[in-house]
């Protein structure tokens, strides 16, 4: 047997989940196949690669030095598979989206920054189906978000980089609503409102209004699940729902957004991409663009730029 690349990519893959069971979750195969696997590749090293500790396996002295080489061999196919993609102008940069306020401006960012390109995008409702598609080479790089807590598991292969790290959501109501003369909202308030729930539901969003109501003492009607954004907005502004948003979001007719006191529910926003289909200096044009649609939003509502200058944390990264 001679090594390849997928015998290197399973042992860095054992190193990072530190155990045979994690990493064959992240493979997709069964623990004994990738054990006897590892026996395998180590048959070819000449020795141990791993041994088991208190905390899962840690690499022995062999593993690390066949760690290191691996890692370098991977880097170097990842590069050499990126830049060679570049270089097919032919070949337009997948790019895979869920549905978030900077999606509207993303794609003229990513026209200026990557002049000469084609870019196709594509939009998806699930997050878990969007970095599937992500791993499988279907999407080259994806946009998403994440809800609290929440952390989407990446395939590998792939780079996330934070782009927001945190925005308030806030609430898109009727603006004859009896409470839209407030200027913020407490969410306790809200009881008994029929909601619209978010399109996503695999972000982490709908578990987190759930516990931020139940906090608040109430159980959220989750009654309206609607992804066409006008229909959305007219079954708000009538009065039958009302809806968390993300404080970027534009204005709609009959409509207003009040933020709610205390941030209960936040998100982030974020990239991943293939390191193989996207060099580091694509990324990073990729990330200015995203970043650019973002901050052009960042005005849409006064009540987010006060947020927003006084949160520097939550800014994307400076050049």
């Amino acid at each position: 047997m001679q090594l390849e690349l997928r015998h290197l990519h399973a042992v860095c893959q054992i190193a990072e989940a530190g155990s045979l069971g994690g990493a064959a979750r992240r493979l997709g195969v069964s623990q004994p196949a990738l054990s006897a696997q590892l026996r395998r590749i180590e048959r070819v090293t000449g020795g141990e690669l791993f041994v088991r500790g208190r905390h899962g396996v840690e690499p022995t002295p062999l593993g690390e030095y066949v760690l290191a080489k691996a890692r370098r061999v991977l880097s170097e196919m990842d590069a050499l598979g990126a830049e060679t993609r570049a270089m097919a102008a032919d070949t337009p940069l997948r790019l895979g989206c869920i549905l978030l306020v900077l999606l509207d401006g993303l794609l003229a960012q990513t026209d200026l920054a990557l002049a000469g390109r084609e870019i196709a995008l594509y939009q998806e409702d699930s997050v878990t189906a969007l970095v599937r598609m992500l791993g499988a080479g279907r999407y080259d790089l994806v946009v998403y978000g994440e809800v609290n807590d929440h952390e989407v598991p990446l395939p590998a292969g792939t780079v996330a980089r934070t782009l927001v790290g945190k925005e308030p959501f806030c609430i898109r109501m009727s603006e004859h609503h009896p409470l839209a003369a407030r200027e913020v909202l407490d969410l306790a308030d809200l009881a008994g409102e029929q909601w619209m729930t978010l399109v996503e539901d695999d972000d982490g969003g709908p578990e987190a209004l759930v516990a931020a109501c139940a906090k608040a003492g109430f159980v959220p009607s989750l009654r309206y699940r609607i992804t066409d954004r006008k229909m959305h907005h007219d079954l708000i502004a009538a009065g039958r729902a009302i809806s968390l948003t993300q404080p970027t979001a534009p204005p709609a007719a009959g409509t207003v957004m009040r933020p709610l006191f205390g941030a209960p529910i936040t998100g982030r926003i974020r990239l991943a991409w293939n390191r193989s289909a996207v060099s580091a200096r694509q990324a990073e044009l990729l990330y200015r663009a995203a970043a650019g649609a973002y901050l052009a939003n960042v005005d849409n509502n006064p009540f987010h730029r006060l947020w927003w200058d006084a949160h520097p944390e939550a800014h994307p990264a400076p050049e």
